[in-house]
């Protein structure tokens, strides 16, 4: 696992906007930003779920969320330039952007892939990370020290049989990762990185892994450390890479 002990006021007074907010690794990364110091800008399809999470921070005392429901399947370009002309009125900056929402689609031969089920996979896990860095690029330059990261996956690096759509799309987003962290190189206050989450406790990974019991992976919140690295300012400096969050570096 990566480790890192993250100060109690790591993220003071920052904005960040996690994908995906309102279950598993995207509800654990929001929950603790906002536990060290950030205002968390919840972006998730189900409102029900972003609602309970926002309910939770704010009885826990830290700083009061932002909601933004979006079904990132359905949202087009016109979407995502309001939520970052909503954002600026709001806040007028972003300090970050995790990119956790995503889709597995169909774990099947390509031979038998389902075209319509392709293109969803795409559209989720690489068309709409790229709308929205694009929309939010200009509020992310206005901060000092910003962080976008992606999410990766070991299928992203070396292709496997039957992981289709999946693979692909996450090797699609190691490319824009690697492409974007390249060309913000000389702007010290933007790094661009991605997060290879592992196998870990969640709703994708059973439906992946029906047969594997769900215990013998670590919950989402046990592999934060990561997570709140490259979030925080001790990562300056950090760009273009990908990173394992059950690996064994340390910061």
């Amino acid at each position: 696992m990566f480790h890192y002990d993250a100060p109690a006021e790591l993220l003071k007074d920052r904005i960040i906007l996690v994908t995906g907010a309102g279950d598993g690794i995207g509800r654990a990364a929001a929950w603790h930003y906002a536990r060290h110091g950030a205002t968390v800008v919840l972006l998730g399809r189900t409102l029900e779920k972003l609602e309970s999470l926002y309910d939770e921070i704010e009885s826990a005392g830290l700083p009061q969320p932002a909601i933004v429901p979006m079904n990132l399947d359905t949202a087009v370009e016109h979407d995502y330039i309001e939520l970052s002309n909503q954002l600026y009125d709001e806040f007028g900056h972003l300090d970050g952007v995790l990119h956790n929402a995503g889709i597995l689609g169909m774990r099947t031969p390509i031979e038998n892939y389902d075209p319509v089920t392709w293109e969803k996979v795409m559209r989720v896990n690489v068309h709409a990370p790229f709308l929205l860095t694009q929309a939010l690029l200009p509020l992310l330059h206005k901060s000092s020290d910003a962080s976008v990261i992606f999410t990766s996956s070991g299928v992203g690096r070396t292709g496997r049989a039957y992981w289709g759509a999946y693979a692909v799309s996450k090797f699609a987003t190691e490319g824009m990762m690697q492409v974007l962290a390249d060309e913000l190189d000389n702007d010290p206050a933007i790094r661009i990185n991605a997060i290879n989450p592992g196998a870990t406790r969640t709703q994708m990974r059973s439906y992946a892994y029906p047969a594997e019991p769900p215990e013998t992976n670590p919950t989402p919140a046990e592999i934060m450390p990561l997570y709140l690295y490259l979030m925080g300012p001790d990562s300056k400096g950090v760009n273009g890479r990908s990173m394992d969050a059950q690996g064994q570096e340390s910061a």
